[in-house]
């Protein structure tokens, strides 16, 4: 039975359906639509593409956020990867992760939502996050240091790595629920060029699981998706560690996102 968190099944039904692969499909395209931007692209009514919606909704693969007095729609990779982590990782060639990196470098947002259920309590969730040690197990091997404290900074930095991969400063601190920082990546020419981004890490307890939402905005329209192409695989690293206890051996580099 599933609960609060997202069910693998729930994914492949939701994903069974052209009509919701061809949303999904739209989203990737440009991401942050309205109702009224995505109904305009299919030839069905208003009412079929909203029923639509909330089934990727309740299988996670979409999230939704109020701006004003619109409803914008975010594709949401995070159960895809699960799903890829869980079932086709193990049979796929190296060559196909190219593919699907590529397919990755062709998107363009200004914002990322991304969202996962985790069977936790918040500060447990918030130790994972903010902890040195911890932070290795499921983010390409790379360590967080800060003091936690609003106007400090909050540095990425990898044992393997000469220099600071991420440098950036805390913004807001309510511990367990809410952290907020900007970040620079310093891994390359090419991406510390784009400048700063901003994220946001929201905690919420629902029964005996935690959501994690991650939202990545302040993006250049057009900018390099190193920044934030890896979200997918840490957070389903970060809910393999905690539930399991195993570490993920996805595709990964020395990039912080």
């Amino acid at each position: 039975m599933v609960t609060y968190y997202r069910a693998v099944d729930e994914v492949f039904k939701a994903l069974a359906d052209p009509t919701r692969r061809e949303l999904l499909d739209e989203l990737f395209r440009e991401d942050g639509q309205t109702l009224g931007a995505l109904e305009a692209r299919f030839d069905i009514t208003r009412f079929g593409v909203m029923k639509h919606l909330k089934q990727l909704e309740e299988a996670g693969l979409i999230t939704t956020r109020k701006r004003g007095r619109e409803k914008l729609h975010f594709l949401n990779a995070v159960p895809i990867r699960l799903v890829h982590d869980r079932w086709v990782s193990k049979y796929a060639e190296p060559w196909v992760a190219g593919l699907s990196d590529l397919k990755t470098r062709l998107e363009t947002p200004m914002e990322k939502i991304y969202e996962i259920y985790i069977k936790t309590t918040p500060e447990r969730l918030w130790e994972a996050i903010t902890d040195r040690e911890i932070r290795t197990k499921f983010q390409f091997g790379n360590q967080v240091e800060s003091d936690w404290q609003v106007g400090s900074y909050i540095r990425i930095t990898n044992p393997g790595a000469p220099d600071i991969l991420g440098d950036g400063e805390i913004l807001e601190m309510d511990p367990p629920r809410k952290l907020v920082h900007t970040m620079i990546a310093l891994w390359g020419d090419d991406v510390k060029e784009e400048g700063y981004s901003r994220i946001t890490w929201e905690i919420e307890q629902v029964a005996d699981s935690c959501r994690l939402t991650v939202t990545h905005d302040q993006l250049r329209e057009g900018g390099n998706d190193q920044l934030y192409g890896g979200w997918p695989m840490i957070l389903s690293g970060l809910k393999t560690w905690i539930e399991t206890g195993e570490v993920l051996t996805t595709p990964g580099s020395l990039m912080y996102t």
